[in-house]
């Protein structure tokens, strides 16, 4: 850590004048009483964190902003339920901010409300709290990758003993699947295998990184979180084991590194044992203080959510952020749209890669503004956590929840500008059909595309003219082996979303219609 990075609390509120004077600043998380906008407040490093719950720790804090980047220095104020974060470039702090505004971050599961402080740059008095300064300084040095000069009694940050993590799901009243902890923990770095099985009636994990660091960065930001609101916790200890033995690539168990591997015969989870290797790789029973009953266990939870929804809570989770799920409306508000470029044509099919949209309605007297209904609130969330900030037609579009339930038909009639639309008896809905493989490929916007469905006889120049002509520049293209699928890589995510908006389902004659969607591969 810089010796010129300090950390500490503040005492008296005399000294926080610099603070309270500030105008509202952008708000991270959708707060309604304030209807605050982007330009309020300039992007800074510095973010401010309010309505923190009592009690809380630096370690917490600082756990919010890992995933987005190197944190570079803190300041807590408990008397005010507050924070100071400052993260090592503005880049990271926008990030954390766009993903925030997405979805409602959560400490000991009580929201709280990040934005962006007036301040460029924290200056604190390291002499005022030593183990703010120490906890800022372990952390710092796990990022490093370096071993920690912190007091040992104030953070245990002893230098990891393995990269692989045994990770238990407390209060699992959903599934948990395999993919849903590979995107959850895939934030803090490589992994490269995964073996799931059931004990006790616990599910439980054991999750292997490319290096321990990260495997250490991971335990300390999920350790505790919750996947689900008040529900699905995670509690990840190191495990003994230092290398996992992944005999089949199936819904159980995957070794990323060797896609080659067998699915196997449908083996049950007690065949997942085997994988462990040696008996050694059993794991100890897990004592939390609470007792675990059958109703806990995987198998029971099936049907309580959709795919979409374990999507959706991946997608939040990545954050460490729990999703409200059910009992949320289904309608989005998008707002900050080209008005010129923007149809509910394009939002149906923008908006469609994450769940199906079931209705349009751009706002008559604000027609930067739409509402999208999609099939239910798991949908809305999942959309809302890609889309929000991302830039469509020149213009970076925000995405929140609506207050409203329904998106309403307008009478016969009165719509002559054509600004709503009902979809609810479209034939390209991706999420019909139950066990449909789309609810396995549900990636972030990316400027890789992947294309199927593909006419015999079309050749990659034919491909690349369609893509070129649609405004985009096409940097790279490969055919998968039976030529019906494609990757195809526009210079841009903004392009790449452009080009997945004008050519989902293009019609390329003799009933073959394109099927466009975000790719997690790259060329």
């Amino acid at each position: 850590m810089d010796g010129d990075v300090a950390v500490g609390v503040k005492r008296g509120s005399d000294e926080l004048n610099m603070y309270s004077s500030s105008p509202p600043s952008m708000t991270a998380n959708g707060s309604d009483t304030k209807k605050q906008r982007l330009d309020e407040s300039p992007p800074s490093r510095v973010l401010h964190i309010r309505k923190l719950p009592n009690e809380v720790s630096e370690t917490e804090v600082i756990a919010l902003g890992l995933p987005f980047g190197k944190v570079t220095n803190i300041l807590m104020l408990k008397g005010k339920n507050q924070a100071f974060l400052e993260l090592g470039t503005e880049e990271a702090a926008i990030t954390m901010v766009n993903y925030y505004t997405a979805v409602t971050p959560q400490v000991r599961n009580t929201p709280v409300f990040i934005q962006y402080s007036n301040h460029k740059e924290l200056k604190t008095d390291s002499a005022l709290n030593q183990r703010a300064q120490a906890v800022l300084q372990a952390v710092s040095a796990v990022q490093d990758g370096s071993s920690p000069s912190s007091d040992p009694g104030v953070l245990d940050l002893a230098p990891p003993p393995s990269p692989v993590l045994r990770i238990i799901i407390d209060n699992m009243f959903y599934p948990v699947t395999l993919d849903v902890l590979q995107q959850i923990f895939s934030k803090f770095g490589t992994v490269m295998k995964i073996i799931t099985f059931t004990k006790n009636n616990q599910f439980q994990a054991l999750l292997q990184f490319s290096d321990p660091v990260n495997a250490q960065q991971a335990k300390l930001s999920l350790d505790g979180q919750n996947i689900y609101n008040s529900c699905c916790t995670l509690r990840i200890d190191f495990s003994k084991l230092v290398n996992l033995n992944v005999k089949y690539n199936n819904d159980k168990s995957r070794d990323y590194t060797r896609p080659d591997l067998p699915t196997g015969d449908g083996e049950s989870a007690n065949k997942d044992h085997s994988l462990l290797g040696t008996p050694s790789g059993a794991l100890a029973s897990y004592s939390s203080g609470g007792g675990y009953s059958s109703s806990l266990s995987l198998s029971q939870g099936g049907g309580a959510i959709s795919p979409l929804s374990a999507a959706a809570a991946a997608a939040a989770a990545a954050g460490r952020v729990a999703l409200s799920g059910s009992g949320v409306s289904g309608v989005l508000l998008a707002s900050n749209l080209n008005e010129e470029m923007v149809t509910p044509q394009s939002l149906f099919t923008l908006f469609g890669v994450y769940g199906d949209v079931q209705r349009v309605k751009i706002l008559y007297n604000k027609k930067d503004s739409a509402l999208i209904q999609l099939s239910d609130g798991n949908q809305a969330q999942l959309a809302m956590s890609h889309l929000n900030g991302q830039k469509v037609f020149g213009k970076v579009m925000r995405v929140t929840l609506s207050k409203h339930q329904t998106v309403a038909l307008p009478r016969e009639g009165l719509d002559d500008q054509l600004l709503t639309k009902d979809f609810s008896g479209s034939p390209l809905h991706r999420f019909k059909k139950p066990g449909s493989k789309n609810f396995q490929n549900i990636f972030p916007p990316s400027a890789t595309l992947h294309l199927s469905n593909v006419r015999d006889g079309v050749g990659e120049d034919d491909l690349r003219l369609l893509f070129s002509n649609s405004g985009g520049t096409v940097k790279a293209f490969k055919f998968f082996q039976d030529r019906k699928m494609a990757l195809i890589q526009m210079t841009s995510v903004e392009e790449a979303i452009q080009t997945l908006m004008d050519l989902h389902n293009y019609d390329m004659g003799g009933n073959h219609h394109l099927k466009v969607s975000f790719s997690k591969s790259t060329i």
